[in-house]
């Protein structure tokens, strides 16, 4: 399974999740499309760049595959981490995705806001559960 989008999966020292609303409304991980001969790792720390502006960070671990069974889209799972000191919330305009503003925060692992998800990424936030559960 070769994957086509990378998801960077980032954790504060107390192991909450990053997350951010989409100006559309719902919640939602860091994830991009992996361009072409892009190792999936790079593509996770340039979406994380892109669309959190966290950089310098690296990847710690790959998480694995997953076939969400949309679009044809087959995710590439990254632990990543930074050493840099970030904020309860804040706001990135992105660099890519038309400019738009994200608003970021920290979700702790035993209360996501799935309801306030596309089904598409409660159902990713649930695979990443399990694999940091099996990491």
């Amino acid at each position: 399974m070769s994957p086509n989008k990378a998801c960077a999966v980032l954790l504060d020292p107390e192991g909450r999740l990053l997350l951010f609303r989409h100006p559309r409304g719902d919640v939602q991980l860091v994830k991009g499309t992996i361009e072409v001969d892009e190792p999936a790792p790079d593509a996770a720390l340039r979406e994380l760049r892109e669309e959190s502006g966290i950089a310098p960070a690296q990847v710690i671990r790959d998480l694995g595959c997953w076939d969400a069974r949309h679009h044809g889209q087959v995710w590439s799972f990254q632990l990543c981490a930074t050493d840099l000191a970030l904020p309860e919330r804040w706001s990135h305009q992105t660099e890519d995705d038309h400019g738009h503003v994200f608003d970021f925060f920290w979700a702790s692992q035993d209360r996501l806001p799935f309801a306030d998800c596309h089904p598409l990424f409660r159902r990713a936030l649930r695979q990443v559960l399990d694999r940091l559960e099996e990491a």
